[in-house]
C-alpha cells in the first residue's frame, strides 16, 4: 500500500495552498506507479513555486526527501532506493506536481507526502 497524505502549505491562513494527493495508492512489485498531487491556490503561480516529495517507509519514524522541483527544474533522488526510478509527470502551471515510480519493490510500502509552497 502506498499512502499519500493531504498537506495544507502556504505562507499564510488567507493564502493557503490545498494540496490533494489519493488517499492509497496500490501497486505491484515490478510494476509502476503514478503519485497524484493536485493543488489548488487562490495566488497566481509563481516562479519561484517549489514542490517536494518525501518517503517515509512503512514502520519507520524518518521520512527523506526523494524529489523536489525548484526553479522550473525537476531534481530527482540520485542516491537512495529510488535512483533511477522516478518519473517527474508534473506541470506547476498545470497545478500538477504528479511523479511516476518505477520497477515497485515491497520495501517502497510506506507514506508519500507531496509538499507545495508557492511564495511569497
Amino acid at each position: 500500500v502506498l499512502t499519500g497524505l493531504c498537506p495544507l502549505a502556504g505562507p499564510s491562513p488567507t493564502s493557503s495552498i490545498h494540496v490533494y494527493t489519493q488517499r492509497e495508492v496500490y501497486g505491484t512489485v515490478g510494476s509502476h506507479v503514478t503519485l497524484s498531487c493536485s493543488f489548488w491556490s487562490s495566488e497566481w503561480i509563481s516562479e519561484d513555486i517549489s514542490i517536494t516529495w518525501h518517503f517515509q517507509a512503512e514502520g519507520s519514524r524518518d521520512s527523506i526527501s526523494i524529489f523536489h522541483y525548484a526553479k522550473g527544474q525537476p531534481y530527482i533522488d540520485d542516491v537512495g532506493s529510488f535512483k533511477e526510478r522516478m518519473e517527474w509527470v508534473g506541470n506547476p502551471h498545470r497545478k500538477d506536481g504528479s511523479i511516476v515510480i518505477h520497477n515497485l519493490d515491497y520495501t517502497d510500502n510506506g507514506t508519500f507526502t507531496c509538499d507545495v509552497k508557492n511564495p511569497p
